[in-house]
């Protein structure tokens, strides 16, 4: 049975938790906000210079960052980023596997070869390339907690690229076989289905084609864009002991967008 909280002590006190894609938008809020709720962390993304910057702010704030630069398509940076981990911290605790790619859509028979197998690769894969490395770490620890990135698109066509929405639907089916295989061992696994977020990317993509803005904002109950911040806020409860009784959910973080 999970141990009951202590009022007011931190959510991942003591916690040792792996994030993929950290060095912007949600990756990166959720490593501040991990880090302030008290988890020591492994930063893992391509961009190590920004990676380097983060966990260099997070340790002037007092927190505990190592930064590793990699690809969640690299089963190797994968062992590598895991390793790392268990090297400094003594354990992996939890994961939060949030690198992702898109690209805008197009029709099925317009999409190229090259898109499908990227979207694939980064969505899919890299999810597969983390769990396979980041389970046998937690079960030599004992259990842990994994929370894997989806979208609304995993859960239903809302318009994105048919391989994007193919492949969100892949990490919610991959979520859902860990959880059931992992189970009994102490190890959670979850899925967030993420809305559309105010992230780096999108302000890019916005401030390109600002009419895409109400779209993205048009079926959600909340009319408006997640902060990152708040997905991160789903992540760090799915990463904690506060969700010990939920595994293998895909968690709607979409401001009522799946709703309605």
């Amino acid at each position: 049975m999970p141990q009951q909280n202590t009022l007011g002590q931190r959510m991942l006190a003591d916690k040792t938790i792996l994030i993929t894609g950290a060095s912007s938008g949600i990756g990166a809020a959720a490593a501040r906000l991990f880090a302030a709720e008290g988890a020591r962390l492994v930063l893992v993304a391509r961009r190590e210079d920004r990676l380097k910057a983060l966990a260099d702010e997070i340790a002037g704030a007092g927190g505990v960052a190592e930064p590793v630069a990699g690809d969640v398509v690299s089963e190797d940076d994968m062992a590598r980023a895991v390793d790392r981990a268990v090297a400094r911290f003594g354990r992996l605790d939890g994961a939060f596997n949030n690198a992702g790619w898109a690209t805008a859509g197009s029709l099925l028979h317009e999409t190229d070869t090259t898109v499908f197998d990227r979207i694939m690769d980064v969505n899919v894969r890299g999810v597969w390339n983390c769990l396979r490395r980041q389970i046998p770490a937690m079960l030599a620890g004992g259990g842990g907690a994994v929370v894997n990135t989806s979208s609304v698109a995993g859960v239903q066509a809302p318009g994105s690229a048919a391989p994007y929405v193919a492949a969100k639907h892949a990490v919610i089916g991959l979520t859902r076989a860990a959880a059931a295989e992992y189970g009994q061992q102490g190890i959670r696994v979850n899925a967030l289905v993420v809305g559309s977020t105010r992230s780096e990317l999108m302000e890019d993509v916005l401030r390109e084609t600002p009419s895409l803005e109400e779209p993205f904002v048009a079926r959600s109950v909340q009319k408006r864009m997640a902060d990152p911040v708040e997905i991160a806020q789903a992540a760090a409860w799915l990463c904690s002991d506060r969700s010990s009784f939920v595994t293998g959910a895909a968690v709607p973080v979409d401001g009522g967008w799946t709703a309605a």
